[in-house]
C-alpha cells in the first residue's frame, strides 16, 4: 500500500508529504521517489491533525497519509483515548469531536490525499432457527471508524498480489473497475476526471 500510495502521488502531482505511522517503511522507496516524512510514534488524532497543517503550510501538492488507521487503534488512537476514558458513553462524546476534526482537516486539505488504511477479518454472529449462535466470516473491514470509506472521492481495497478494487467512487469511469499494480493509468483517470467541469 506504500508503495501504491507513493507512485500514484508521483503522478498526481510534483511535491510529496508523507506522514508515517509504519515505523519508517516508506523510506525503502527513496530512492525511487522523492518525498518528505513526518514520523509519528503517537498517533492522537491531534498529532494528524499538526502533521496535516504542516504538510498544507509547506504546499505539497499531494499529501500520504500511511495510515490512517492507527489514530484509530494506536497509542493514543481513538480506541486507546475511550480505553483510558472508562470506555463509557462520555469517552466517546469526548473522542468523536477529536475524530471529526482529523476528518474534517483532512477533507480540507488544499491537494491531493492519498490515505493507506489496514484491513482485518470481518465476522457477523448468527441465529439459527433453533436459536443456536455461530459466528461467520463476512468480508474484510477497514480499521477505521464505520463508514470512513464514504469520506473519499475514490474507495479501494488491495489485494496481495498487488491488484486494487474500486469499490466506492464519485467518478465514474472508474466505478467497478480493478488495476493490476495501480499507477499511471488510474492517475491519468483521476486527473481527467478532477479537470472536468467548471
Amino acid at each position: 500500500k506504500t508503495y501504491t500510495a507513493l507512485k500514484l502521488a508521483s503522478y498526481l502531482g510534483s511535491s510529496t508529504a508523507l506522514i508515517d505511522t509504519e515505523r519508517s517503511s516508506a523510506e525503502i522507496y527513496s530512492a525511487e521517489y522523492e518525498f518528505d516524512v513526518a514520523q509519528l510514534d503517537n498517533f492522537h488524532p491531534q498529532n494528524y491533525i499538526d502533521a496535516i497543517n504542516q504538510a498544507a503550510d509547506g504546499g505539497y501538492e499531494v499529501l500520504i497519509i500511511d495510515s490512517l488507521s492507527h489514530a484509530w487503534m494506536g497509542k493514543d488512537g481513538a480506541l486507546d483515548l475511550v480505553n483510558k476514558h472508562g470506555k463509557s458513553f462520555n469517552a466517546w462524546g469526548k473522542v468523536t469531536p477529536l475524530q471529526d476534526k482529523l476528518l474534517d482537516t483532512m477533507l480540507g486539505y488544499p491537494g491531493h490525499v492519498i490515505t493507506t488504511m489496514r484491513q482485518k477479518q470481518s465476522y457477523s454472529q448468527e441465529k439459527d432457527a433453533k436459536g443456536k449462535i455461530s459466528v461467520a466470516k463476512v468480508g474484510l473491514a477497514t480499521v477505521q471508524r464505520d463508514g470512513i470509506d464514504f469520506e473519499f472521492d475514490v474507495f479501494g481495497s488491495m489485494d496481495t498480489m498487488n491488484n486494487m478494487t474500486i469499490e466506492k467512487t464519485r467518478c465514474p469511469s472508474l466505478a467497478g473497475q480493478m488495476y493490476a499494480r495501480p499507477g499511471e493509468e488510474l492517475a491519468k483517470e483521476l486527473l481527467a476526471w478532477l479537470e472536468t467541469g467548471e
